[in-house]
């Protein structure tokens, strides 16, 4: 079922965090991203095989897939863009992510040249258009990937955060926002200590988003982050959190 974190009538912002079953302890929750605007839709990470068919029909309700015009990919890794094949044979979206991964994306399909609607977002960023608004595809680099991209929603003032705000919790808390910042970060901490790069990145992501007008930061796992105070607790932990290879010492690199 679709959760709606926006909607003014023709801007609509759509979260579906239950496709991965909550039974399959096998595979990591994941939520998928909808954003409508005027009749013309982008998904963001729409995930592996596991979420494609869930996602093709929980969408219809807002957006019919042949009036899908993007797929926003935040970096290459298959609970990200695992079922691109299938959304390439079924609708006639492009594809945006970093330039560093176009040419990696045609593993993921059957061979079969989409190299014209296989974008690559430069390193700086870039608007996309939609309908009648333009998104934010925002540097991210480093946090996990090295070419990664956020999407940032300046009508709804949601930031799409991909790994970033990650928590390892089951679909039925992920669909509800984050109330108690602090029991929260026992779910957050192991992930951001080993998948961020280095503090010294989470600073400068920091500082990029304090720029920003951001009500909301939607991670693609786990819960969300509503409001500025909240916003704005888990920037303040990020900033200040020793991560990857701050924590690395030589004896993570012996041999077996």
């Amino acid at each position: 079922m679709a959760v709606e974190l926006y909607n003014d009538g023709n801007h609509i912002c759509l979260a579906f965090y239950d496709l991965v079953d909550e039974l399959s302890d096998h595979a990591v929750q994941s939520n998928q991203f909808l954003i409508v605007d005027a009749g013309h839709g982008a998904l963001i990470d729409p995930g592996g095989n596991m979420t494609h068919n869930g996602l093709l029909m929980g969408m219809q309700r807002w957006l019919n897939s042949r009036n899908l015009d993007y797929i926003l990919a935040s970096h290459a890794d298959p609970d990200i863009i695992g079922s691109l094949n299938k959304w390439m044979v079924t609708t006639h979206c492009q594809v945006l992510i970093s330039r560093l991964w176009t040419r990696f994306l045609p593993h993921f399909t059957s061979g079969r040249d989409y190299s014209e609607r296989i974008v690559g977002i430069p390193d700086q960023g870039m608007l996309v258009p939609l309908g009648e608004c333009k998104i934010k595809a925002v540097p991210a680099h480093f946090m996990h990937s090295e070419g990664n991209f956020q999407f940032y929603d300046p009508v709804s003032k949601i930031l799409f955060s991909g790994d970033m705000g990650t928590s390892l919790i089951d679909h039925a808390q992920a669909a509800q926002p984050v109330t108690d910042f602090d029991a929260h970060v026992d779910f957050m901490a192991p992930f951001h200590k080993r998948y961020m790069v280095a503090n010294k990145i989470c600073r400068f992501w920091v500082r990029m988003v304090r720029e920003l007008d951001v009500e909301m930061i939607v991670p693609q796992h786990g819960a969300r982050f509503e409001g500025k105070a909240m916003v704005n607790r888990f920037l303040d932990w990020i900033e200040n959190l020793p991560c990857g290879i701050d924590l690395m010492v030589q004896d993570n690199y012996r041999a077996p």
